[in-house]
């Protein structure tokens, strides 16, 4: 299946989704409630709309990437939304990072209705996007996976089949516990050995080829160290996603300690007002802290 495809969502991640997908010869349509998100994707020669209907009522692939699970539930299963606007036969690849619950929830609306759904979180950010790199964890039957895989192709530079629809979206939320924790330890460190009097380059061309090293460490400190904090990844999206690791975890009985002393640290982060910088500020955030800066947000 190929067909119309309409993203619904072009934020950093839609946004350059829906690119990669057109620069792929696929007839695309772009969805979001905020102007400024359909003007840019305008800009960028893409089709973008604020009128649902006419981005998916007649697509007959849908793919949903959107902050949270409140506005999934909202922009999928409320009334008037994507569910109901959707003709039946459609697909819907869902591919937020939300709880296993919400996407369990969708996927039975979708039966309801008809259409085919897809549990796909990724891993990578707005560049992969872009490139059609992504990691993509893929939750659901060989068929839909198989009507999918046109736009699959496109995106995704490593697929895993994870089970069925709801593993993938747990699979997303172990891999990001993994990775704030990475990058708090590693920005923890990293301002120590700076306040210790090392260069900060020097730290980095080191610790980049030594035991400490991670993905995470060699993909977001060069930023970090010419002081660019512009959001490849928004702090408050790891904060969302570790507290909703620990609220899965706690609805099994199972103690998840450290995530939960993770997901406090983001929580400081947000409120010193690191909200919309990537998470790697996390590194700046260590150093005014043990320096008593204040931090003033850009406008």
């Amino acid at each position: 299946m190929s067909g119309k495809i309409a993203v619904v969502g072009t934020g950093l991640m839609g946004g350059n989704m829906a690119q990669a997908l057109q620069d792929a010869g696929q007839a695309v349509t772009g969805y979001d409630t905020s102007q400024e998100s359909v003007s840019r994707l305008r800009a960028q020669g893409v089709e973008a709309t604020n009128d649902l209907r006419k981005a998916v009522g007649d697509a007959d692939v849908i793919i949903s990437s959107l902050p949270n699970s409140q506005i999934v539930r909202a922009a999928l299963v409320g009334e008037g939304g994507v569910l109901e606007t959707a003709k039946p036969g459609a697909l819907l690849i869902e591919m937020s990072s939300i709880d296993p619950d919400t996407m369990k929830a969708v996927a039975a609306a979708c039966a309801d209705r008809g259409i085919a759904p897809l549990d796909v979180p990724v891993s990578g950010g707005p560049d992969e996007a872009r490139a059609g790199t992504l990691v993509l964890l893929i939750g659901g039957n060989d068929t839909d996976i198989a009507l999918a895989r046109p736009v699959l192709d496109v995106l995704g530079g490593s697929q895993f089949v994870t089970g069925e629809v709801g593993t993938a979206k747990v699979v997303k939320l172990v891999n990001n516990v993994m990775t704030m924790g990475n990058i708090l330890v590693a920005s923890e460190a990293f301002a120590m050995g700076t306040a210790a009097g090392v260069d900060p380059a020097t730290l980095y061309e080191v610790l980049s080829q030594s035991g400490g090293r991670s993905h995470q460490f060699v993909k977001r400190f060069p930023k970090a160290l010419k002081g660019d904090f512009e959001p490849g990844f928004k702090m408050q999206l790891g904060e969302k996603d570790v507290a909703l690791a620990v609220e899965v975890a706690r609805g099994m009985n199972r103690p998840m300690p450290m995530a939960s002393l993770i997901r406090e640290m983001y929580q400081m982060a947000l409120g010193l007002g690191y909200r919309d910088r990537d998470i790697v500020a996390l590194v700046d955030m260590y150093r005014r802290i043990g320096d008593g800066d204040r931090y003033d947000p850009p406008e």
